[in-house]
């Protein structure tokens, strides 16, 4: 109890206000204070190895896991490890970090999940649940009891017109055209048309520009329907025209994951720099914050996050298995908080 206490006066002194301190401090949090302990324990004596968040409301949030060990682990899972399982692979969470669903009747039919998506443009808001492991993608009603459509073949890996290579992340236009990060195993975008019929793709392996080193880990598009690509095995974001025309690329350590927001900023987490960078369209550095470290606030395996319609931002700690919630501090300089995504 006495450690507990100590460690949040430690993070409390760090992300202070300079205008409350004469000297020092450390800008840890940026405008937000981190909701210390948010996630709850979601399964007693058991590590659960959360890999992706999305907030559909700020009282339904949406996580994927890959799987749970028992005991206190660090870093990634390891499913041959003694007494580790493929559970938890879906869940919802209300706003207090508490398990109110786990959609446990799916599980047969998946492998193991990569991250939870919505379409913006969807007035139904339909979810999208992102199976590495199965080589598919799953389109579901928004309360996960009807499976709308599956694309790809479940098992079966190849860089083709009907499947994925370990697929791992899709984002949208207004009219419904999709872009998948195709991904773990392929090196390429795929582009599909609203009902999701393969119309192309673009990417190899390799350093060159439209090519891709190591995971294609993120797609995310902004109003000019330009492509960003996160191109971590190259270390760099780089920029498309929505037919896969080469345009820009920016350098960054290990970009995770992208997000462009309705004021078309282009917010990125990058898992190497543990941080979260904001930038406009034009590539220019704005702004950032975050440390490592597996304290309230610190960073441990940034992979994925995601904002609620009040503001509050989630933030996906793969290495430290849990999501950190971040609510906007009182008086904060709002150029400094993630924005609402593009809708």
């Amino acid at each position: 109890m006495k450690r507990r206490t100590l460690m949040l006066l430690v993070v409390a002194m760090l992300t202070a206000p300079a205008s409350s301190q004469e000297k020092g401090g450390v800008d840890l949090t940026g405008s937000y204070d981190v909701v210390p302990n948010w996630m709850k324990p979601i399964e007693d004596g058991v590590t659960t190895y959360v890999v992706g968040v999305f907030a559909a409301s700020p009282d339904r949030i949406l996580v994927t896991a890959t799987g749970a060990t028992p005991g206190k682990q660090v870093g990634t899972i390891n499913l041959k490890a003694p007494g580790a399982k493929l559970d938890h692979l879906m869940m919802v969470m209300d706003r207090n970090g508490r398990v109110v669903e786990e959609w446990r009747q799916w599980f047969p039919l998946w492998g193991n999940p990569h991250v939870p998506r919505v379409n913006p443009y969807d007035p139904e808001k339909h979810v999208w649940f992102i199976d590495r492991e199965a080589q598919q993608i799953f389109e579901l009603t928004s309360d996960g009891k009807t499976l709308v459509k599956a694309l790809g073949e479940k098992g079966v890996a190849a860089a083709d017109d009907k499947h994925f290579g370990r697929p791992a992340e899709i984002a949208w236009l207004p009219d419904g055209t999709a872009f998948v990060a195709d991904g773990y195993q392929n090196r390429r975008v795929v582009k599909l048309d609203k009902n999701g019929k393969f119309i192309m793709a673009w990417g190899t392996e390799g350093q060159g520009p439209g090519q891709f080193g190591g995971i294609v880990h993120c797609v995310a598009v902004d109003a000019n329907h330009r492509v960003y690509v996160a191109d971590a095995g190259n270390h760099r974001v780089q920029i498309f025209d929505e037919n896969g025309k080469y345009l820009d690329q920016w350098a960054l350590p290990s970009p995770a994951h992208i997000m462009v927001t309705q004021d078309q900023s282009v917010w990125i987490l990058d898992l190497s720099a543990q941080r979260i960078l904001k930038y406009n369209t034009e590539g220019k550095l704005l702004t950032y914050w975050g440390t490592a470290g597996d304290f309230p606030g610190g960073y441990n395996g940034p992979h994925d996050f995601s904002v609620d319609s009040e503001g509050s931002l989630y933030i996906d700690m793969g290495f430290g298995h849990r999501i950190e919630k971040y609510v906007p501090r009182p008086g904060a300089d709002r150029s400094r908080l993630v924005g609402q995504p593009m809708k």
